[in-house]
């Protein structure tokens, strides 16, 4: 594990790195993930955009589910992962952040040029004029909508919402926008089956092109979504590293692999790392200090 730190250490040390993380980096802040050790994707499926557009039940099946998970979702603090990688980026050693999640924690934990691939649970889009207003004004009008509607729950599925009877479904009241008076509200996040926006992906690809090296974190590169990055990455020539606790499907474009916890990890490179980089490289202030990680 000694040679595979400090071949670690090395790559990020040289700057211009650029981070691709997914679902395994948020698990240490209690949001599961789908495929990694959680295993949460051998008891859900995930809403599709066609399902949620075309039927109304599904629809109001995942808004009341939602509604009760996105309280642990908006509770969920970023871990030592994020806190670590944001470090690096104030070292000057991380020139931006591409993530699958949509939790915001990369961006709660401090870190900046963070591009969201999939969205932003916080944020609430209408379908029909493309007004966004935030979460947490949807969930006062939610609460508002059903007096009662309240479920204790303890644990959320990856995409924010959680297991709920049918019985407690039916009761749920939806509520419209109210920017064009009844258009349809969808959380502003990229549902299985539909598409990335072209210029966030067009985006992405140009901070791929311009980094020294792609630092994959927590994700098992099973969607091609952000696998792609990764090919292109190695296509160009660039070193990518993939720190996730299991085998990838991009294991195969890795010119290093660390199996192992994510927040112990990161934040021994960016202990080792970033500290010993002068503050006028590129950082933009203090850099926050790591918090223990036992084990």
């Amino acid at each position: 594990m000694t040679e595979t730190s400090d071949a670690l250490a090395g790559l990020v040390a040289a700057g211009g790195v650029v981070v691709l993380s997914g679902a395994g980096l948020s698990t240490e802040s209690g949001i599961p993930d789908y495929r990694g050790p959680t295993g949460a994707a051998r008891r859900h499926t995930p809403m599709t955009y066609q399902t949620f557009t075309g039927d109304p039940v599904a629809r109001r099946r995942y808004w009341a589910r939602s509604h009760l998970g996105w309280r642990l979702i908006a509770r969920a603090a970023p871990n030592d992962g994020h806190r670590a990688v944001a470090r690096l980026q104030a070292a000057g050693l991380v020139d931006g952040v591409i993530t699958q999640n949509v939790d915001g924690l990369h961006s709660a934990a401090g870190s900046r040029q963070v591009v969201e691939l999939h969205g932003r649970l916080d944020t609430v889009v209408c379908l029909r004029c493309g007004d966004r207003t935030s979460r947490e004004d949807l969930d006062r009008r939610l609460v508002a909508a059903n007096p009662g509607f309240d479920v204790r729950v303890d644990v959320v599925n990856p995409d924010g919402d959680v297991e709920l009877d049918d019985d407690r479904v039916a009761g749920f009241r939806m509520v419209d926008c109210t920017c064009c008076g009844g258009g349809m509200l969808k959380p502003d996040v990229v549902f299985f089956g539909e598409a990335v926006p072209a210029q966030r992906v067009s985006r992405c690809f140009a901070m791929v092109g311009g980094a020294r090296s792609l630092l994959v974190l927590g994700s098992s590169l099973t969607v091609l979504s952000g696998r792609r990055f990764v090919s292109r990455a190695a296509t160009l020539g660039i070193p990518v590293v993939i720190a996730n606790q299991g085998a990838t499907r991009g294991d195969g474009y890795a010119a290093l692999r660390v199996d192992a916890p994510l927040g112990r990890v990161l934040t021994g490179l960016a202990d080792r790392v970033a500290a010993a980089v002068p503050s006028a490289r590129g950082g933009s202030g203090p850099v926050p200090a790591a918090t223990p990680v036992a084990g």
